[in-house]
């Protein structure tokens, strides 16, 4: 049960507009690129939400919003024609974002363990405990924040790879390099199907990186092309 009083509201309300400005900052016509730390700044609100003991799964439904937010901005930013954004700057912050999160739920629910609460420890890390062992669902998981959850989670590996099918589309792209495209989603892969279907986690994760070997073959052109003879 989420701990609230008008301080943790006031405060809570300040740290989502702190984050707002940094997601709004292009607005302010500024020669600076901290709009990027959005991504960052995102974790703020979500874990100070989660120290107050909001339910864990709506946390990472708020944090997937918000970076989703972030992403929709970003890929405007990659489109427009005067000082465009950088599809690699964009991946960056976003992985770095994502890192220093795990970091921190190796941490802090340790150090405050009501932030242990409906959380099962993987390794080091304390993520929501979703599943019991035969992959039903656990009882106190709310059906409609898990389709929230599982749609936004979607959607934002969904907003990476799309940008950069399109980056890649028409361009000399060897074989070899489909591989280490496909590397870099296994994980993204991976815990999508298991959000959605654990039992079949591992199928998933195959069937998902087959259609974006395929979707690379069709999109790319060879990165060594046979030239023809005279």
């Amino acid at each position: 049960m989420a701990i609230f009083d008008v301080n943790s509201m006031i405060l809570t309300g300040i740290l989502f507009v702190i984050f707002g400005v940094f997601l709004l900052f292009d607005l302010f016509k500024r020669n600076e690129r901290y709009g990027y730390l959005a991504y960052i700044v995102a974790l703020i609100p979500i874990n100070f939400l989660w120290f107050l003991q909001f339910d864990v799964l709506g946390v990472y439904l708020i944090l997937f919003i918000l970076w989703n937010l972030c992403l929709v901005r970003d890929l405007f930013g990659v489109a427009r024609k005067n000082n465009p954004k950088e599809i690699n700057d964009i991946l960056l912050y976003l992985v770095l974002g994502v890192i220093i999160q795990i970091i921190i739920t190796a941490i802090l629910p340790v150090s405050i363990t009501s932030m242990q609460t409906n959380t099962m420890v993987y390794g080091f890390f304390y993520l929501p405990d979703i599943y019991t062992g035969l992959f039903a669902i656990e009882s106190w998981v709310n059906s409609t924040l898990l389709l929230g959850f599982r749609i936004t989670a979607s959607m934002l590996i969904g907003l990476v790879i799309v940008p950069l099918l399109i980056d890649l589309r028409d361009e000399e792209v060897p074989l070899p390099v489909f591989i280490v495209i496909i590397g870099l989603f296994i994980l993204p892969f991976l815990y999508l199907s298991y959000i959605w279907l654990p039992e079949a986690m591992v199928i998933l994760t195959i069937l998902m990186s087959v259609i974006l070997f395929v979707i690379l073959l069709i999109i790319t052109r060879s990165g060594k092309e046979v030239k023809k003879k005279k």
